[in-house]
């Protein structure tokens, strides 16, 4: 570590959205950089030890709304790749978590700038292709978020260097925030090209060493964003993106003796299953084994009989339907008075109607294409059942994979509040309503409470404050992200720390300083500086 210096960061501005208005210079330069993109077919390597690695073992990239282009093919590992991939990140552990932390912290600002700078309309260029991302929620997501992680880990790090504890006379105590022994896994999602970046670096920028797995339908763009990295001057084998599948990952990595840690974002099951097989191995590890994720949601807006139906509509509008409803915190079931229902829900009907779905190169399209197919087949399947159980459709409901695998913003109206759509996580463009009886406002607090096993974000909306006040501490573990008057997306790095409880994961706050203290492990040092030459204390003298 330095000791030439006491280096602080200071809190960081939010990277600016910018808005690919028509006839905006970032407009015409996104469209240039996603015909690029379409012309060529890139052979995507693993990168591991700082080395591209290719198996010969190729599957094709496509985007999800026009499946039969192909971006390229990405060359995908065995058990042998996993191995190499940890023993890379083992050797880069000593002198990694050696270097002084403001080398690190630069390496990372330097990928910020970068990101938001000459790489930005690639990272959302790389995201809208194989996310099937329209422009807006790209930037948002693979510009200002990603960058805005980068950024403020590095301000809370630095926070968290300063915190010391006190000394007495004749002595001086310190804390020194060490990595963890050994290695940390990354899994992370499809769904957030920033969490993608932000699971191994946050865990990387701590001193620690990394191998990092992301979705297969999210490689385009983690490539890209590790050739960022690299160009930023990440050493090797410090993060290692690697390209397998789950059971040949876990098999490997739960097993190994240096196994340190796991930040994880994606489904609840697989989650649990990672959690057992870690407490199955618990014994083989060099220390215990911190578990970080981030899982499931049934994501809530509660509207009080004093909400303004046109806020309630657009709330649910947005919050259902933007990224087609693949977001942990997308709004998948509303409460809705009955005083106010008929009013909100031809709005919702009427603003639906007329979002348009397609291509994400078509900057007119609100919708565009669910991940993949067995994401299509899944969300189909929950209409269908939700419809065979008595749920009325109010509009949308039909589905093409022709082309692309698209799926009508819907909204289905339900009479059982604990009916299957209200209960499980769907992970598409799926709205289910209740209309409650608007006497009831604590009945429908009850149904919110209890119906789902998750809890991460939800919604209240009213305009009487003490719904507000009395939803607020009805519903405070229902959500760990709670908004009010406001759609239950959208969080932003360093306003609203992300994460839930319940079912939806261990809460530890991506986006905020409560997250790095997981990839820290604090050492107490006191120093004194004249020693006890005897061992007699003075209560034991003579009277």
């Amino acid at each position: 570590m330095s000791t030439l210096g006491t280096f602080h960061y200071p809190i960081p501005a939010n990277e600016p959205i910018h808005s690919y208005a028509p006839g905006s210079p970032e407009r015409s330069r996104l469209k240039s950089v996603l015909a690029e993109l379409k012309s060529e077919e890139l052979d995507v390597p693993m990168f591991i030890g700082g080395q591209e690695v290719r198996t010969g073992n190729t599957q094709a990239i496509r985007p999800p709304h026009q499946h039969q282009h192909i971006l390229g093919h990405a060359h995908h590992g065995d058990s042998a790749t996993v191995h190499q991939a940890i023993e890379a990140s083992l050797k880069a552990h000593a002198t990694w978590s050696e270097m002084p932390w403001e080398e690190r912290a630069g390496i990372f600002l330097k990928a910020a700038d970068l990101i938001a700078g000459p790489y930005r309309p690639y990272m959302n260029g790389t995201t809208m292709l194989g996310q099937s991302k329209n422009a807006f929620q790209a930037e948002i997501d693979a510009a200002c978020e990603i960058a805005d992680f980068l950024r403020f880990n590095v301000h809370y790090l630095s926070d968290i260097y300063r915190q010391q504890p006190i000394s007495g006379p004749g002595m001086h105590n310190r804390l020194e925030w060490r990595p963890l022994e050994g290695f940390v896994l990354a899994v992370t999602p499809f769904n957030f090209t920033a969490i993608g970046g932000n699971l191994p670096t946050s865990a990387a920028l701590c001193g620690n060493v990394a191998v990092w797995k992301p979705a297969n339908t999210q490689i385009y763009s983690a490539q890209m964003f590790m050739r960022i990295l690299m160009e930023a001057g990440l050493p090797e084998g410090v993060i290692n993106l690697i390209y397998v599948d789950g059971p040949t990952l876990g098999q490997e990595v739960f097993a190994h003796r240096d196994f340190a840690g796991i930040h994880f974002t994606g489904s609840t099951g697989v989650f649990n299953h990672m959690w057992k097989a870690i407490g199955e191995n618990i014994g083989r590890y060099r220390s215990y084994p911190r578990i970080v994720g981030e899982t499931g949601g049934k994501d809530f807006v509660i509207a009080h009989p004093s909400a303004d139906p046109q806020v309630v509509a657009t709330a649910l509008l947005r919050g259902s339907f933007e990224f087609q409803g693949q977001k942990c915190s997308a709004a998948s079931r509303a409460y809705l008075p009955s005083n106010l229902a008929p009013e909100i829900l031809d709005r919702l009907v009427a603003d639906t109607k007329t979002l348009r779905m397609g291509t994400v190169e078509d900057f007119r399209n609100f919708v565009n294409a669910v991940i993949d197919e067995p994401a299509f087949d899944r969300i189909v399947g929950y209409i269908e059942r939700a419809k065979a159980e008595g749920a009325k459709v109010l509009v949308g409901g039909g589905a093409d994979k022709s082309q692309g695998y698209f799926v009508e913003p819907t909204v289905l109206l339900t009479s059982d509040p604990r009916s299957l759509t209200m209960r499980e996580e769907i992970f598409g463009p799926v709205l289910t309503v209740y209309v409650y009886d608007a006497e009831d406002f604590e009945g429908a607090m009850e149904l919110v409470d209890t119906t789902s096993p998750y809890a991460l974000t939800g919604a209240i909306i009213s305009t009487d404050r003490a719904g507000v006040l009395r939803a607020t501490q009805r519903l405070r573990h229902a959500a760990g992200n709670f908004y009010i008057n406001d759609k239950p997306t959208g969080a932003v790095v360093g306003q609203q720390p992300f994460g839930g409880a319940r079912g939806s994961g261990t809460n530890d706050k991506a986006g905020s300083m409560l997250n790095l203290y997981r990839w820290l492990s604090a050492r107490t040092i006191k120093e004194t500086f004249v020693s006890p030459t005897d061992y007699r204390y003075p209560f034991m003298a003579e009277e």
